[in-house]
């Protein structure tokens, strides 16, 4: 990321405490943009069309989002969301990745093993009852305890009440709570995934650049009762797709953003959360890459791992690097010092002012155990499958006995269907593989907590990093799904009497994983409590035309297709198929800029001038991936892929001058799926909206 592109952003950002200018914004369904669309484009945001575009997205669980485009269940997302569930139903023999797939019979479609998809139904503000609940004057543990209970009843009452998947999610920093309610699908089939190398090509080199060329797709069915789903909440396909100019929408699930955070939170993920998340991402980058390199099946097993990986890492050094500027970060300052200024000067300011130091003491907590707290609680020092299985069993015989509201919020009633979905899943775990990356994570850990450290030695029991690794690898008998069950269902006496090896190093690591976690919660309870206050002397001085940070839940975006320029040229908003072989051959058509052998034998047939990719103004983030972009009529004119590389900050401000959304062209997919892949009986039910 340039100078010059940090710099503009920082100037949009004064002006992030106010309401948003531009295209900027990640708003809520419940309280969308109307009038701001209205003005600019003359479009109304009708209750219908919002509640269709609701319906017909989906939100997949293992990280991105989705869209209905047939009447039959029929479900696109990315092919990296898509990624995941391609792997654990891979084998040596069989990689699905590399060569992809195509069902053309409903028989010939394949179950994923533990894939999840929600479909939003409605949003509740419960917003009185939540702050009802947490007594005034109580202590930060007592507090935090008092929310989640009120949480999970909510929750609870919630799910057996309606049959949906129910989650309260806190907006606004702890300024606002809602109740949203999921349909929740898990009889999930693949029925198409073009090549890894289609999808991604250009590789690490062009990810996060423009232009780009890649076939980003993955089409899924969604059955229950042994059906595929049939339903009139679909998106219909737009045949020409998006138009340079023209006005488009988001429906997606961006992940998390950091824009309404303080100066002094602000200041702990430039000092210690990106540094510490970098340092262990470029390790495990290393160890997965090298591993990867000495086999074609290591390489199988390492890719989706070493995909995350290598994604994450360069959003967080995009994203480190605003954070880093001291333009933007004077910004960030300036913003909040104007705004403190302005609560002075107003007669019912005090509290707010109050509540910015409540949130700098409380952060200074964090800052002193965050280092631990990273590698004993969030796991860091124990990156395997493995011990995550050996957690999960341990705790949930600890939490399941407990009162729902007094359990830590994964194993409350609401969610113990997906818990069990993702512990009793059949997807294959390595011990070689589980050996390397528990071995590298505990080296790590040794290195920052220190060899003397008194749990370290605990942890180690006298033997190296590696030999210990191998030793509880070897030795646990969790990857064995019948005796997860066993042990789930016999609860905690069970899980005692395994004698474990993994579990019992899940026990010796978790009496003070759980107090760390206990004060990080302490501490959110102060933060959102006094954001709560913030956020009301805002909702006061400047109205209530502003959205929330994103927090992996329905948003909606808007902007135009639109380039942009670059070191003092115009980068065009669409690219074809003409500059994918282009691309390819500037390159001779060497990797990652190869192409797969039936893209090369079918050339000649495919109308290059077909549009492949496009960029927008809308304003996303990592989780929008797979994201429907529409248009005003509601179609399906692309599926969001990416951002480009002045979009990494956007975690932390939006300015649309460079930043944009990268989608796959809903033309060039149908051109692709009947001229290079001859899955015309696919084309025709996207178009067609049935089969």
């Amino acid at each position: 990321m340039n100078l010059r592109s940090l710099s503009a952003l920082a100037a949009g950002c004064v002006l992030l405490a106010t309401p948003t200018r531009s295209e900027e914004g990640m708003w809520l369904f419940n309280d969308p943009p109307r009038a701001q669309v209205k003005a600019r484009y003359g479009f109304d945001l009708t209750p219908a069309w919002l509640d269709h575009l609701m319906k017909s997205s989906v939100r997949f669980n293992s990280g991105g989002s989705g869209s209905f485009v047939s009447g039959d269940g029929l479900v696109i997302t990315n092919h990296h969301v898509g990624l995941d569930a391609l792997q654990k139903m891979s084998t040596a023999e069989q990689n699905y990745a590399r060569t992809g797939f195509y069902a053309a019979t409903a028989a010939a479609e394949v179950k994923c093993l533990d894939l999840e998809l929600n479909v939003l139904q409605s949003i509740t503000d419960v917003t009185p009852r939540v702050n009802a609940a947490v007594p005034a004057g109580a202590a930060d543990d007592a507090a935090a305890a008092a929310r989640r209970k009120v949480i999970a009843a909510i929750e609870k009452e919630s799910r057996e009440g309606t049959g949906l998947r129910s989650d309260v999610v806190t907006l606004y920093q702890g300024g606002a709570y809602h109740l949203y309610r999921y349909h929740r699908y898990t009889d999930i089939r693949l029925v198409f995934a073009p090549e890894q190398q289609a999808a991604f090509f250009g590789g690490d080199p062009d990810n996060f650049e423009y232009p780009r060329y890649d076939l980003d797709i993955c089409l899924f069915r969604v059955y229950e009762n042994n059906q595929p789903v049939r339903s009139a909440q679909f998106l219909k396909w737009s045949a020409a797709g998006a138009a340079k100019g023209e006005l488009v929408f988001v429906s997606g699930h961006p992940g998390a953003t950091d824009r309404l955070l303080t100066v002094p939170e602000l200041e702990f993920i430039r000092d210690q959360r990106f540094p510490y998340q970098l340092a262990t991402l470029n390790r495990w980058e290393v160890l997965l890459a090298a591993w990867g390199a000495r086999s074609d099946e290591n390489a199988r097993r390492a890719k989706d791992d070493l995909f995350g990986i290598q994604n994450t890492r360069k959003v967080r050094d995009g994203a480190l690097a605003a954070l880093q500027d001291p333009v933007f970060m004077a910004a960030k300052a300036s913003a909040e010092e104007k705004f403190k200024q302005r609560l002075a000067a107003a007669a019912a300011g005090a509290p707010a002012l109050a509540a910015y130091q409540r949130i700098a003491v409380a952060q200074r907590r964090v800052n002193e155990h965050y280092l631990r707290y990273r590698y004993l609680e969030l796991g860091s020092g124990f990156f395997s499958d493995s011990f995550a299985i050996a957690r999960a069993l341990l705790r949930a015989g600890d939490e399941r006995p407990k009162p729902h509201g007094d359990r830590l919020g994964e194993f409350a009633d609401a969610r113990h269907e997906s818990l069990e979905l993702d512990l009793f899943s059949d997807k294959p775990i390595y011990p070689d593989y589980e050996i390397l990356k528990l071995g590298d994570s505990l080296t790590d850990l040794t290195e920052k907590l220190g060899y003397d450290d008194p749990l370290v030695r605990q942890i180690l029991a006298g033997q190296s990093p590696r030999a210990r690794a191998a030793a509880l690898v070897l030795g646990t008998r969790v990857r064995d799904v019948a005796e997860r069950r066993r042990l789930y269902q016999g609860g905690a006496a069970a899980v005692a009497a395994a004698r474990d090896p993994m579990i019992e190093l899940a026990r010796l690591v978790d009496p003070e994983a759980r107090t760390l976690r206990k004060l990080m919660e302490a501490q959110d309870e102060v933060k959102q409590q006094a954001q709560a206050v913030i956020g009301r002397a805002r909702f006061a001085l400047e109205g209530t035309s502003n959205y929330p940070d994103a927090t992996f839940t329905l948003r909606l975006s808007y902007g135009t297709v639109k380039g942009y320029e670059e070191a003092g040229k115009p980068v065009a908003a669409l690219t074809d198929f003409a500059g994918l072989y282009r691309r390819s051959a500037e390159h001779h058509d060497r990797e990652p800029f190869d192409l797969p052998p039936r893209w090369i034998e079918r050339r000649a047939a495919l109308a290059l001038a077909t549009p492949l990719n496009f960029v927008s103004t809308c304003d996303i983030i990592g989780g929008n991936s797979g994201s429907p972009t529409v248009n005003r009529a509601g179609e399906f004119v692309g599926i969001i892929f990416d951002g480009n590389i002045h979009s990494l900050a956007s975690d932390f401000g939006y300015d649309d001058s460079q930043c944009r959304a990268l989608s796959v062209h809903s033309a060039g997919i149908i051109e692709a799926l009947r001229k290079v892949f001859g899955a015309g009986a696919l084309a025709d039910e996207l178009v067609n909206g049935h089969r």
